[in-house]
């Protein structure tokens, strides 16, 4: 067994792209790309810092919370989190990030590839108000590359299927987690970080 380096020893273990796959990259959103966004409650934001460190992070509101713009333009608000801010200086540092939008209940997956920049206009900020809250900042999207992703994945993990999930008493709290992790004297309940949750989403 070795490190595979050169991406001829890589073609020669996995063969040629498909016709197909080649064929599937849109330079821009398409009616059926723009429909799967419209449905997508979830999407995980990868991107890259200057230096190298990639990053990637959920996102997730009311199905179509990321709006098409238009064919080549995504607009994503970003709601309260821990503000370690990891995905917003890489951009700053590096624009190109990648999206991979979810739909619970199916395995096709959408993939969107394109460069963002952070925006604080107040009448885009005001486009996402929930509740009279506003987003801090929105990211502007312009979209280089758009396609479907199979369902191997996800018909693999069964990551849709009920009788598949984890009950969560099988896992320690978040908080007993971070209780360890950080050597603190006690830990908040699973409940009583779902109920501060609740009160900071927006």
């Amino acid at each position: 067994m070795a490190a595979i380096t050169r991406l001829e020893g890589l073609r020669a273990l996995y063969g040629e792209t498909r016709e197909r796959s080649r064929r599937k990259v849109l330079p821009a959103i398409d009616r059926h790309a723009g429909a799967f966004i419209g449905f997508s409650p979830l999407v995980m934001l990868s991107s890259m810092g200057a230096g190298g460190r990639a990053d990637v992070t959920p996102r997730g509101d009311a199905p179509g919370f990321v709006t098409v713009e238009d064919p080549k333009t995504l607009l994503l608000p970003d709601r309260p989190g821990n503000n370690r801010l990891d995905t917003l200086t890489n951009v700053i540092e590096n624009p190109a990030i990648g999206l991979l939008f979810l739909i619970p209940g199916v395995d096709e997956t959408l993939r969107v590839n394109g460069r963002a920049e952070i925006r604080d206009d107040a009448d885009l900020l005001a486009r996402f108000e929930v509740s009279g809250k506003l987003p801090a900042t929105v990211l502007r999207i312009t979209v280089d590359e758009v396609y479907m992703h199979c369902a191997k994945a996800l018909m693999r993990s069964r990551a849709w299927d009920a009788e598949s999930f984890l009950p969560r008493d099988r896992l320690p709290s978040m908080g007993e987690i971070l209780r360890d992790q950080l050597g603190m004297a006690s830990a908040e309940t699973q409940a009583e970080m779902l109920e501060r949750y609740r009160a900071t989403l927006y």
